[in-house]
């Protein structure tokens, strides 16, 4: 299986430039003036020309002001402050201060469009910080 990313946005060449300057990332190929692919994560990144009003999905109607969604990126960084610092000088708002948490270091942000999105720099245990690792007799190891 493959995994891309698609986010909708309703100007193309302004999501371009915040998520080149934002992420480095680099455009890879330009569907026409509508759709780009930006290279650079694990996955490509696809930005897509959706107005506002149009259309999403279930009856609901995409909106660009910031909004709740249940999916959200995760972008994992070495450095949480200068990625938050890079992405503010990008354009992106920033919801939370970078923190630090038993599994690394993180910040919520949100692209200019309303979309979602973390830096996070994990901890040596990252995740496994969060449980207690169990020995396969059963005791915590």
């Amino acid at each position: 299986m493959t995994f891309l990313l698609n986010i909708d946005v309703p100007d193309v060449a302004q999501a371009t430039s915040f998520y080149t300057a934002a992420f480095g990332l680099s455009v890879g190929r330009r569907f026409g003036a509508d759709f780009v692919e930006l290279l650079g994560w694990p996955a490509p990144v696809y930005l897509l020309t959706k107005q506002a009003g149009t259309l999403g999905a279930g009856g609901d109607r995409r909106r660009y002001q910031r909004h709740w969604t249940p999916v959200h990126i995760d972008v994992v960084v070495d450095d949480v402050d200068a990625a938050v610092a890079r992405a503010l000088s990008a354009g992106a708002i920033l919801e939370a201060p970078a923190r630090d948490a038993p599994y690394g270091r993180i910040a919520m942000l949100a692209d200019p469009f309303g979309n979602g999105f973390c830096l996070l720099a994990f901890s040596e245990k990252g995740y496994d910080a969060l449980v207690a690792v169990r020995s396969p007799d059963g005791a915590r190891a």
